[in-house]
């Protein structure tokens, strides 16, 4: 993984190489679309002050809990046992990308979502209230935070959510053949190269007709920007949206040519 001074010096030169994020001068109207309708809405919902209250409530939380981590681990800290309040604080997305979660299932209204990662469930709960109608999967790998973020679904009333716990490598093949094709994908989690390439090997052999794709930290490391730029270059793959801390990848038939983006936000 990058060090802190690595990753601000590569935000540097996303900043100045990406467009501003107002739509100039972007001729791809599902682009345009988005940047307008879901990247630039202003407006609050409120989902927003469910999800934030909760995450007030869990960075205040004291309680100690032994984390089982099957991917690239933690740049904070190497300990098994962590704290509810450290997980909330460093593990789980800021607002500002949970909420572009939600107003991106909101818009784009998923029939399916499948989550990688759900660590305490707040991008979980951001995902299943944009998108109230649709059936959601969610995978963690530590037992314990897996728990926990079941509580937190309770709490927000999330009905549609159904949390598993295991490894990816066992639990998504499996996952993948029981339910219909996922039309919205948030892969957060192991952060390797060949994994993210292997789930994303798995996940387009149920490729949907239309639908996106989110890889996380898709600059948090090395290994994280190959797997993005072999998942960009892909055959299958013809628009993505680089937004630095996340990357989308969206899929539809009007698709002809390749588009790739590199949007500020």
């Amino acid at each position: 993984m990058y060090n802190s001074f690595t990753i601000a010096f590569k935000y540097l030169q996303y900043w100045f190489r990406s467009s501003n994020g107002k739509g100039h001068g972007v001729h791809s109207p599902f682009v345009f679309d988005f940047i307008t309708s879901v990247l630039n809405d202003k407006g609050h919902y409120y989902a927003y002050d469910k999800v934030e209250h909760l995450r007030a409530q869990l960075c205040a939380d004291t309680t100690t809990i032994e984390v089982e981590d099957m991917g690239a681990g933690s740049n904070h800290t190497k300990s098994s046992s962590r704290s509810i309040a450290s997980i909330a604080k460093r593990a789980a997305k800021p607002p500002k990308y949970g909420q572009l979660l939600f107003r991106m299932a909101n818009h784009y209204q998923p029939k399916n979502i499948l989550e990688l990662g759900t660590s305490l469930g707040i991008t979980s709960a951001y995902l299943s209230l944009g998108a109230g109608s649709a059936k959601m999967v969610t995978i963690e790998g530590s037992p314990a935070i897996a728990e926990k973020a079941q509580a937190n679904f309770r709490q927000l009333g999330c009905k549609g959510i159904h949390s598993m716990c295991g490894n990816f490598d066992k639990v998504l093949p499996q996952q993948l053949q029981e339910m219909s094709s996922p039309d919205f994908v948030f892969i957060d989690g192991n952060h390797r190269l060949e994994p993210t390439l292997r789930y994303f090997d798995w996940l387009l052999q149920n490729k949907p007709q239309e639908g996106v794709y989110v890889f996380d930290d898709i600059h948090w490391s090395a290994e994280m920007e190959e797997a993005w730029d072999s998942i960009c270059k892909h055959p299958e793959v013809f628009l993505t949206i680089d937004l630095f801390f996340i990357g989308l990848v969206f899929f539809n038939p009007s698709f002809k040519v390749k588009q790739h983006f590199s949007i500020r936000f």
